[in-house]
């Protein structure tokens, strides 16, 4: 598990380095599936009450929509097999498996 968070947390650092980077010359940042994977992970996160809402800051649970964000994420998982690199294969195995548990404990 150590191993899962690591990647995640490197994945998710690569991506905001891009996005200062796009802000810094006032750009949108690049398009790609770990970002775009990473965005949903990010609001399954506020939907479970793990991280505050971006636009307010506040911090609240709504288990439905994560549960619905969780189904998404299994079906770009299972629709995308086959068509992704070993990164980004690893990072949706990774963040999937993350998401489940946090929506395991927050359901507690």
């Amino acid at each position: 598990m150590p191993e899962e968070k690591s990647f995640i947390m490197e994945a998710a650092k690569k991506a905001a380095e891009a996005n200062k980077e796009a802000v810094r010359k006032n750009a949108l940042p690049k398009v790609d599936f770990s970002g775009f994977i990473l965005s949903i992970y990010s609001s399954g996160l506020v939907q479970l009450g793990k991280v505050g809402d971006p636009s307010s800051g506040e911090v609240k649970k709504d288990l439905t929509m994560a549960k619905y964000t969780i189904d998404m994420m299994a079906m770009l998982s299972e629709k995308t097999k086959g068509n992704l690199n070993e990164d980004e294969e690893n990072l949706m195995r990774a963040l999937l498996s993350e998401i489940r548990m946090a929506y395991v404990e927050a359901k507690g």
